[in-house]
């Protein structure tokens, strides 16, 4: 796992319900372990956007900003947030259209007793993360 280092962050976390913040975190370790293993992304800055954790291309500007979060109002769920303006979720409806819960033009919304399935978020975070280098081919290649 990677430490929190932002004690602003750190303190989000907590505050989230212990069954959902295990899921965030495993969100946010998925994010960061593909971004290590993604060419071209560089050093990820973890920060807060809109109160909530944040993952940020910010020393390479090779992507496209994730966000990941829980809602009170709707406590059995959680969500990853990708850029409203960009063609992402458009194309991961296209390639994933029964392997997530799509809202809108921004986020993909996970059940709490739901499996996640890696490969494919895998692959989505790699393609926001790598979105300003390459806007048709993510540098991320889900195995055949």
């Amino acid at each position: 796992m990677h430490p929190i280092k932002d004690p602003a962050v750190a303190k989000i976390f907590e505050s989230y319900p212990p069954p959902i913040r295990q899921k965030l975190l495993l969100l946010r370790e998925l994010i960061l372990s593909t971004a290590a293993a993604t060419e071209g992304v560089g050093k990820i800055e973890e920060t807060l956007k809109w109160g909530e954790p944040a993952y940020l291309t910010s020393a390479s500007k090779s992507g496209s900003t994730i966000r990941i979060a829980w809602k009170a109002g709707d406590p059995s769920k959680y969500a990853m947030y990708f850029n409203c303006h960009t063609t992402l979720i458009d194309s991961f409806r296209t390639l994933f259209p029964n392997d997530f819960v799509f809202e809108g033009n921004r986020r993909i919304v996970f059940a709490e007793e739901a499996v996640l399935p890696t490969e494919y978020l895998s692959f989505c975070i790699a393609a926001a993360l790598t979105y300003h280098i390459s806007k048709n081919t993510p540098q991320h290649k889900l195995s055949s």
